[in-house]
Order: C-alpha cells, then sequence, then structure tokens
C-alpha cells in the first residue's frame, strides 16, 4: 500500500490551506498549471506542501486578475531560479496596461450612463432616453 507521507494532504485540505476550492484545484491541474500528483492505491489524490504553495501562488495571481496563461507564464518563472526578473516585470506592466485600459473604457462608460440618467426625467411618462439611447445602437463619441 502507497501510505502517503505525513506532508501529503487530500484535495480538501489542500484547497483549504490555499483558500480555493477543490473543483479550482481539479481545474488548475486540467490546465496544467500543477504538476500530475501523487495518488493512492484506492486513487485519492494526494498534494504535497509544494502543490499546497503553488496552489496558493496561483490564487494570488487571480487575486491581482492575471489571466491564465499568464499565470501558467509567471508560475514557470516562479520555478525558474535562473529566471531573469526583467520577464516578470514586462508581464506585470502588460497586466498594469490592460488594467488601465478597462479601468478608462469602464469610466467611459459611467460618464455615459450619467449623463442619460441625468437626461431622464424617471417620471410616469414612457419617453425615456436611456432607453431611446441603447434603441439607436450607435456608441457615445469619446470625450
Amino acid at each position: 500500500m502507497n501510505k502517503p507521507s505525513a506532508a501529503q494532504v487530500a484535495i480538501g485540505t489542500a484547497a483549504q490551506r490555499a483558500g480555493v476550492s477543490p473543483r479550482m484545484v481539479r481545474h488548475y491541474e486540467s490546465l496544467g498549471l500543477l504538476p500530475p500528483v501523487a495518488r493512492t492505491e484506492s486513487g485519492y489524490r494526494q498534494y504535497s506542501d509544494a502543490d499546497v504553495h503553488a496552489l496558493r501562488f496561483i490564487r494570488r495571481a487571480r487575486d491581482l486578475g492575471f489571466s491564465m496563461p499568464e499565470i501558467a507564464t509567471l508560475l514557470g518563472l516562479w520555478q525558474d531560479k535562473q529566471r531573469a526578473s526583467a520577464s516578470v516585470k514586462q508581464i506585470a506592466q502588460a497586466h498594469i496596461d490592460d488594467l488601465q485600459a478597462r479601468i478608462a473604457a469602464m469610466q467611459a462608460m459611467q460618464r455615459t450612463l450619467a449623463q442619460l440618467v441625468a437626461c431622464c426625467a424617471g417620471d410616469a411618462r414612457p419617453d425615456c432616453p436611456i432607453l431611446d439611447d441603447l434603441a439607436a445602437g450607435d456608441p457615445p463619441t469619446p470625450r
């Protein structure tokens, strides 16, 4: 019988220690973010401390909004002790640039909606500039 060492834990414990759900652990495995894990004779997954640490890394990267491909790259760089930090910084900077673009787009949406709400009487009449704008289908001009 392959008895797991004291450092190996079941999926529920690993997930709890990493702050993710067991479903997400299986998802990360299916994406190849974790190497194949040890299994008991009965087929139960067993996770090492290193696996739990990697799961925490993945969770933190997700919390910061990195995509799965970015996380895979960052995870590889983290595990490569010969990496150049410039590679990591480049990925993080590209993510910042993407976040800034998305924030600007959301702020533009907010301004447009605020203008439409300000134009709407919000009373019992059927006239509604918000619905008129949506029905027009034209994107607002950037400001």
